[in-house]
């Protein structure tokens, strides 16, 4: 079951905020009757972390449904690139040398795509994601030398951490770097996102219910 309700109040609550932040709803381990109940309200920008996952549910509800944006919010791996980039319009997980240049050789598929580069704030060994310190290199290096076009970063705090203080960096580290958009703020902790005007905010047990 989708929770249009709850959708509504944080679409509102994002308003009030003036932000221009998009919802992604991240229906991964939720059935296709699920994604389907929440376009029927309106809904079309959804989040999958798995290539696989995402082409078997995704691949005729996007041919059906011209308007919806699929973003891809887990790691991936180097041999999926090209499925993804036939399915995904927005990658937020650019954590590596390795998987950009897999991107970059399909220059042609570019088009119309959108990327975040997934910065480790709280450098977690368990979580990907390059070290702040590097975040300067790490642009050039896609910008200048690979032609990745870059959005903006994207964060996944530390769960025992107060999420402002990574919020906070990300957000100076995308000024540092003249990057304009962040995708911040999950279903536990949107709301210390917003002051920082996300881009996307990344939602899916508060809007699907738990997964499957």
């Amino acid at each position: 079951m989708f929770n249009i309700e709850k959708f509504k109040e944080i679409a509102e609550i994002l308003k009030k905020h003036n932000n221009t932040g998009k919802i992604v709803a991240i229906s991964k381990n939720h059935p296709a009757e699920s994604v389907l109940e929440a376009i029927d309200h309106g809904v079309y920008i959804f989040g999958e972390n798995r290539v696989q996952e995402a082409k078997a549910k995704f691949t005729k509800i996007k041919q059906d449904n011209p308007k919806i944006e699929l973003h891809l919010t887990g790691s991936l791996q180097s041999n999926k690139v090209k499925d993804a980039l036939l399915l995904f319009d927005v990658f937020h997980t650019i954590d590596r040398e390795k998987i950009a240049k897999e991107f970059s050789k399909h220059q042609h598929m570019l088009k119309n795509k959108y990327f975040f580069v997934q910065i480790n704030t709280g450098r977690e060994k368990t979580k990907s994601g390059i070290f702040p310190e590097d975040t300067k290199d790490f642009l050039f290096f896609l910008k200048n030398e690979i032609n990745l076009p870059i959005e903006g970063l994207m964060c996944i705090p530390p769960v025992e951490d107060d999420p402002k203080i990574h919020f906070s960096q990300l957000r100076n580290l995308a000024k540092e770097n003249s990057v304009d958009k962040l995708s911040i703020g999950m279903s536990g902790d949107y709301e210390e996102a917003l002051p920082f005007k996300p881009a996307y905010i990344r939602l899916g047990t508060i809007l699907f219910g738990k997964r499957n």
